[in-house]
């Protein structure tokens, strides 16, 4: 049976899908999708804590299905931005799952992984991008083994 390791960077999920579809991504049916491929071995959402119930509700919904959630803090800077980046913590525990899995499955639209899938794919691992269309870099497509676009059933239409 195929082993997977599945990275999901909450924060783009969130905004991309709802950008494109106006809804959310249904981590449920991902979860399925990919349970029906093979074992799940490593499951990680990475999150902002900002403290709030609902979002406590949805990271609890997410360790429910399997998921270890990490968690930064929501840092508001005075000047006004924010900052709650996990992509360094994605690529470190990408890469080190490499040796691990025959699969490394990143949902996230994120240009920035286009050279951690790269090494992934010379490592001899597959690696598959889920994005939403039209908000997913195309070189992280180009660099992906194959890419999914989020639609259809992996929306969460309320």
């Amino acid at each position: 049976m195929k082993k997977i390791a599945l990275f999901a960077d909450v924060q783009n999920l969130y905004y991309t899908v709802r950008q494109v579809h106006g809804c959310h991504f249904n981590y449920a049916a991902l979860w399925a999708e990919l349970s029906a491929r093979g074992e799940i071995v490593i499951a990680q959402a990475y999150a902002i804590d900002r403290g709030d119930a609902r979002q406590q509700q949805f990271q609890q919904i997410l360790r429910n299905l399997g998921f270890t959630v990490k968690l930064k803090p929501y840092i508001q800077r005075s000047d006004g931005s924010a900052k709650g980046d996990w992509d360094v913590g994605i690529a470190i525990d990408v890469l080190d799952a490499v040796g691990q899995v025959d699969e490394i499955v990143l949902a996230s639209g994120d240009g920035d992984f286009d050279l951690l899938l790269e090494r992934v794919r010379a490592g001899g691992v597959e690696a598959t991008a889920y994005g939403a269309p039209g908000l997913t870099a195309h070189s992280l497509i180009r660099a992906a083994t194959r890419y999914v676009p989020i639609e259809g059933r992996l929306l969460l239409r309320s």
